[in-house]
């Protein structure tokens, strides 16, 4: 269990995180790679992932194992911004965070197999130039294999469950905010408790805390292994919609057909409407439509790939994909590169200036 003890500073500077962090999807992508599980989500895009690899998972394999600690330096904050900032800042990394961390992960796999060698990094750990561009162009390729073709698809997730946050934030504070979080979590105040692989103890003293959420991560959430880091909590996004079961990842198109539904007064009202986040119910009024017909006009954008649909206690909340608000606001950009326009969060207190990133259901 990871157990993360807040002051009352720590609650006034809880922070969410408003778009995924490009390198903690690509990291945490490759978990889900290779396993078996979530087949109704993850199933075609195992599938169509590993017919565009071209041997960056046998590169990447030693540096993330399939359980147990995986390098804290390769989630960088900057990964919030997109993925050549990311690179950049991957590039960057001192030689002794490079050596302290492979150094952790060797002595994780001697533990996983102790007959066995553990796998060895020593240019990597020095920092050599030929080892970080090595590792960069792996990243690269197998961000562009497994992660750039969904990647509205994944933020339109990550937006919807901000939605939610931010409606819980804005209802109850902080501790509405805590008692929101997927079941995985427990808030016991001041104690946040979380299922994990390992018994951790993660003391906030006043850093506050970033949260992360993550459509790759999945059952458990994850924290930086180094306590010193700016505390980050990346946890797993729900993927059902609104009596619905989830959807499979595929590349992000909207149908055309759903799209041409839309001509309509009361449709572009309704789109309007569900920009800032609202609930059936707050639909209905606000639209001057009965709840089915609120219900019905969202479900057609949701077909459409316009919209986000996430369960919210008993309601369901609504929020734009990337693509719905381009539509909205007359063609704005939703690819990847989008992305790198800054870094914004939904903050319970002043925010301070820490770094930003996290991680999946691995102890770290």
């Amino acid at each position: 269990m990871l157990r993360i003890h807040f002051t009352g500073r720590d609650l006034g500077r809880i922070r969410i995180a408003a778009r995924p962090d490009a390198l903690w999807e690509t990291v945490l992508s490759f978990h889900r790679l290779r396993d078996k599980r979530s087949a109704a989500v993850f199933g075609e895009w195992r599938r169509e992932t590993r017919t565009r690899l071209n041997g960056e998972a046998r590169l990447l394999a030693p540096l993330v194992p399939m359980r147990g600690y995986f390098p804290d330096f390769l989630t960088p904050p900057e990964g919030i911004c997109g993925m050549e900032p990311a690179m950049e800042a991957l590039r960057e990394t001192p030689p002794e965070r490079l050596r302290r961390d492979l150094g952790l992960l060797a002595a994780g796999a001697r533990d996983r197999r102790p007959s066995g060698p553990a796998p060895r990094h020593e240019e990597l750990a020095t920092g050599r130039p030929r080892a970080l561009d090595e590792l960069i162009g792996a990243l690269r390729g197998y961000h562009r294999a497994a992660i750039a073709p969904y990647w509205p698809h994944i933020r339109a997730q990550i937006e919807a469950d901000r939605a939610a946050r931010g409606r819980a934030l804005l209802d109850g504070g902080a501790d509405r905010l805590l008692a929101s979080l997927p079941p995985a979590m427990r808030w016991r105040p001041p104690v946040l408790e979380a299922d994990y692989p390992v018994d951790r103890d993660l003391r906030l003293n006043g850093r506050g805390l970033l949260l992360l959420p993550s459509f790759f991560c999945r059952v458990t959430p994850v924290a930086f292994h180094d306590p010193e880091l700016a505390p980050v909590l990346v946890y797993p996004v729900r993927h059902a919609g609104e009596n619905a079961a989830p959807a499979p990842l595929r590349p992000y198109a909207a149908d055309v057909g759903s799209l041409g539904r839309l001509v309509g007064q009361t449709r572009s009202a309704v789109l309007r409407t569900i920009e800032g986040g609202c609930t059936t119910g707050e639909l209905a009024r606000r639209v001057g439509v009965s709840a089915a017909s609120a219900s019905q006009h969202a479900s057609v954008l949701r077909d459409a790939g316009l919209v986000v649909t996430l369960r919210h206690g008993s309601a369901v909340l609504h929020t734009l994909t990337p693509l719905g608000a381009a539509l909205l606001h007359g063609g704005a950009d939703v690819s990847p590169a989008a992305d790198g326009a800054g870094r914004a969060e939904v903050s319970a207190g002043p925010a301070p200036g820490a770094r930003a990133a996290a991680t999946s259901g691995t102890g770290r």
